[in-house]
């Protein structure tokens, strides 16, 4: 099937983003990143995100990692939104089958790795909405297709907003992480299961907490576990920044009462 000039044009907008992102250096190196973010099929989905008018604009990369990319988009009515896309590409997807094996809202496993990244985006977008009907401050979500995921951006465009990890942090900090941790368990029946100082953006006005493609329910065989090892993870932070009020095991038990 010949591809559509719209589809040419999307390809050749997109290349130029990337080329003037700061996460690429090498000329060499942007048509295997644009092959490994925007292959055929997202490249679609993109194009039914603008149809539906969900997306009006794509623009340039502000964060990336082994599994996603997010950019800078517009919504339709100009506003900022990010838009996270999962590279199909990723080979460690099937490790992620932990997270969704016992999740009974999603049924049955997927037997491919496409899938497998289809149903993760899929998993993100609820529980962005479960945990923010639960009142957790969380970017909001507002699309998703495939592997593409649309939500509320979070700092002043182009630039994110710091996350603890690139911030001073303080015991206002400290106490907002146990109680949102608690509220998610509690309230929202959920765990994060990534719960680290990466996750949580810090702005002049608030805390959110980000990133939930990880989070499982409460009924979940290992939520527990997960639920575990975010506490230990974020005692841990903040004794290495000064801060120590409460073991993991004392918050374990305040959790889950």
């Amino acid at each position: 099937m010949a591809e559509s000039g719209e589809s040419r044009k999307m390809e050749e907008r997109l290349l130029r983003f990337e080329r003037e992102s700061r996460y690429l250096r090498k000329d060499s190196d942007q048509r295997k990143v644009l092959e490994e973010v925007f292959d055929q099929v997202t490249l679609l989905a993109i194009e039914q995100l603008i149809a539906r008018k969900d997306l009006r604009e794509l623009n340039g990369v502000v964060s990336a990692g082994k599994e996603a990319r997010v950019y800078f988009g517009e919504a339709k009515d100009g506003g900022p939104v990010a838009v996270k896309i999962y590279l199909t590409s990723a080979s460690d997807f099937r490790k992620r089958l932990g997270y969704i094996a016992g999740d009974r809202r999603f049924g049955k496993l997927p037997s491919g790795s496409r899938d497998t990244i289809y149903l993760w985006t899929r998993k993100e977008f609820k529980n962005l909405q479960v945990a923010e009907a639960a009142g957790i401050r969380v970017p909001t979500p507002i699309a998703f297709l495939k592997n593409i995921l649309i939500m509320e951006y979070m700092g002043n465009p182009p630039q994110p907003a710091p996350t603890f990890a690139e911030t001073e942090v303080d015991e206002r900090d400290y106490d907002w992480t146990f109680e949102t941790m608690g509220r998610l368990w509690n309230e929202a029946k959920l765990v994060h299961a990534d719960f680290s100082e990466f996750n949580v953006f810090k702005t002049e006005k608030e805390r959110v907490l980000f990133d939930m493609g990880s989070a499982v329910l409460s009924s979940h065989p290992q939520s527990v576990e997960f639920l575990k090892r975010d506490v230990s993870n974020m005692v841990r932070f903040f004794r290495k920044r000064g801060i120590t009020k409460t073991d993991a095991d004392s918050w374990m038990e305040e959790i889950e009462k």
